[in-house]
């Protein structure tokens, strides 16, 4: 199925798609095209084929942008950001699965946490658009 997947990127339009996307993301977290090709293993130069559609990454190289970003394969070579989609940040992970061994009250009063944390965000967004992250 990987490989599948990873033959769509023969298409130069969603080569082109897909640079977008890792640019996107890139731009999302703050980083330069020097720092994120430093965390992928890959020259500055390589990157910046990814990103411009130029190339299409190898597979490890594909697998290893979804866990730097925290998103999906299909997410990065189709764009799709379907809600029931599993999560993959291995910190969240972690961390949910020993919220279930708390008590309930204390399980509540992390959701509470999270839910103004993800208020306080959305405001923000909506005060300032264009310094706006993605949630």
């Amino acid at each position: 199925m990987l490989g599948e997947r990873a033959a769509i990127m023969q298409d130069q339009s969603i080569r082109k798609a897909f640079g977008i996307r890792v640019k996107e993301l890139r731009k999302q977290r703050g980083w330069t095209q020097k720092e994120l090709a430093q965390q992928l293993g890959v020259r500055f130069a390589q990157l910046n084929k990814y990103e411009s559609g130029l190339h299409a990454p190898p597979m490890d190289k594909l697998i290893h942008l979804a866990e730097i970003f925290g998103v999906t394969l299909d997410y990065l070579l189709t764009g799709d950001r379907a809600e029931d989609r599993p999560l993959h940040d291995t910190r969240l992970l972690q961390r949910f699965r020993a919220l279930e061994d708390f008590e309930a009250d204390d399980q509540d009063t992390v959701i509470k946490l999270i839910d103004a944390m993800i208020v306080k965000h959305k405001v923000q967004g909506a005060l300032d658009p264009h310094n706006r992250r993605a949630v």
